[in-house]
């Protein structure tokens, strides 16, 4: 037997190996950094190897061909829609890293002891390994103790998920949902305030991540069975030779598991809203963006390359979970009293609608669902920044609807970024969200998906009902005594969510640069 001879396409791999390199070098800062200097190095480095990575990622888009190349023994492919999502993933990272090292103290004179004493705008308990609430806790919490090993789990997490939609064999791919995953169950857990919520949560993210993983995996057993290969291409081929087989079409379905439990499509969608609110809200719009755009490119890697010869076999039951998500979330989104558990049923709506571009199962479809990432992105992780900074009189988080009235009249400009990002949610025109559903509905439309269309305006319509609540309880509601404060952020974090306010209303109103940019890249890898 003759090992074929490893070749490592260095260039092709750059972006992936930076942001690899950046999680390790933070591991060693913690092990050999004094901890009054790991703060500033591991943000730092965490700023400055996204940036590089972002700026490698668009060298390689240039060097490309149109075509794409293959990398690792063909176990990578780099193309055009994985170097757009990988894109997508780092601006999404540098946003997410300034939230996490939010640490300022600066608040309204009412909250501004008691946001000092909590740790100001620290969303993480200052020692992970402690009982919650407990004496080593709470010396940790005067000591000024900073949690910093979030940083490099971070970075791993976020270099799983540029090689998750980037994978062109099952095993490659099962590898990166491991590794993008184990650290988000890590990170869920680390919440400074309600800290039995946040390690319940990260308990529950785990034990049903390690199920669906076992189903991912299985999976793929089953479908190497029934072909013979674990690539993607290789997979169609010998399904477009065979035919139908019943251990091909189980372990679609098995692995069709995986990849929608980590999308949060229904039924697989029960731990969202826990783990979202549970989390530290840092975290919660990590998770909601990133690894939404990481699944999302899995799946249409999958379905694109690997499944059309089942395309009449795996087309209705997309059908019938993008029809479920889409009246689940929705439905359950409007008894929400907490925002967090609200925004978690909301996301679990917009893949249903992200959904239908999928099932488009065409070019129009593929470069719709690549901009609704993008917008949806950004909507959504400034959504949760600006819920993170609104703190009750104990400085503590306060994400109950009731307590938000007149939160808008006190603080105007917090109010008015909410509530656009709000509206962009909810599809209202001159908002992302507006053309992200106009072109993912046009694609389901060409590719013969006209009822789930109109589902989809229905559902949106709906939706618009609970995101509007929030709007009129912060502007048209009086102030009470339970009305929270909004912390003063620093400037960088300033920065940050405004620049996600104008990404929100600039694909709204200029969107077209995006919308080339996106059908520019919709050629996977075959």
């Amino acid at each position: 037997m003759t090992l074929p001879t490893p070749s490592v396409e260095y260039f092709l791999l750059c972006p992936i190996l930076i942001v690899f390199s950046v999680a390790v070098v933070g591991v060693l800062v913690e092990a050999f950094v004094p901890r009054s200097a790991r703060y500033g190095a591991q943000v730092s480095l965490a700023l400055g190897g996204s940036i590089a990575a972002f700026i490698a990622v668009i060298e390689v888009w240039r060097a490309l061909p149109a075509s794409g190349r293959q990398a690792v023994l063909g176990a990578v492919a780099i193309d055009r829609p994985a170097l757009f999502l990988q894109g997508t993933l780092l601006l999404v990272t540098v946003m997410a890293v300034i939230f996490m090292a939010e640490r300022t103290h600066t608040a309204n004179a009412k909250v501004a002891a008691a946001v000092a004493s909590s740790g100001g705008l620290d969303s993480f308990t200052p020692q992970a390994s402690a009982v919650p609430d407990s004496d080593a806790e709470r010396e940790a919490q005067r000591a000024g103790a900073a949690q910093t090993e979030l940083f490099p789990l971070a970075m791993l997490s976020v270099g799983g998920m540029m090689v998750f939609p980037a994978s062109n064999d099952l095993l490659t791919m099962f590898v990166a949902l491991e590794v993008l995953s184990l650290p988000l169950y890590l990170m869920c857990g680390l919440a400074r305030h309600r800290r039995l919520l946040s390690q319940e949560s990260a308990m529950k993210y785990f034990l049903l991540g390690a199920f669906s993983s076992a189903f991912f995996l299985y999976g793929v057993a089953l479908l190497y069975g029934a072909t013979g290969t674990l690539t993607l291409t290789g997979v169609r081929d010998a399904l477009a030779a065979h035919g139908d087989t019943s251990m091909a079409l189980v372990g679609v379905a098995l692995l069709s598991v995986g990849l929608l439990f980590k999308v949060g499509a229904v039924p697989f969608h029960s731990w969202i809203p826990d783990v979202y609110q549970g989390a530290p809200t840092p975290v919660t719009g990590f998770m909601a963006a990133a690894t939404k755009v990481a699944a999302f490119g899995a799946l249409l890697r999958v379905v694109y390359v690997a499944l059309p010869p089942l395309h009449e076999q795996w087309r209705p039951v997309l059908w019938a979970i993008a029809i479920l998500t889409m009246a689940v979330g929705t439905i359950t989104a409007v008894n929400q009293t907490d925002v967090k558990r609200m925004l978690a049923y909301s996301s679990v709506a917009h893949v249903g609608f992200i959904l239908t571009g999928v099932i488009a199962d065409n070019a129009a479809g593929l470069a719709a669902t690549l901009f609704y990432l993008v917008a949806y992105s950004f909507s959504t992780v400034g959504a949760f920044a600006i819920v993170g900074l609104v703190r009750n009189t104990d400085g503590e988080e306060d994400a109950t609807l009731s307590h938000w009235a007149g939160l808008g009249q006190r603080s105007p400009i917090v109010g008015v970024m909410l509530s656009m990002f709000l509206l962009a949610f909810a599809g209202i025109p001159l908002t992302s969200g507006f053309i992200s559903k106009f072109s993912v509905f046009k694609a389901a439309a060409q590719g013969g998906a006209v009822p789930l269309v109109i589902i989809g305006v229905i559902s949106s319509a709906v939706a618009a009902y609970f995101y509007v609540r929030v709007i009129v309880s912060m502007f048209f509601n009086e102030a009470s005594d339970a009305t929270p404060q909004v912390v003063a952020p620093s400037t960088l974090s300033k920065t940050a969510i405004a620049v996600c306010a104008v990404v929100t209303l600039e694909l709204g109103i200029l969107p077209q640069p995006v919308l080339d940019l996106a059908d520019h890249a919709a050629q996977l890898l075959h």
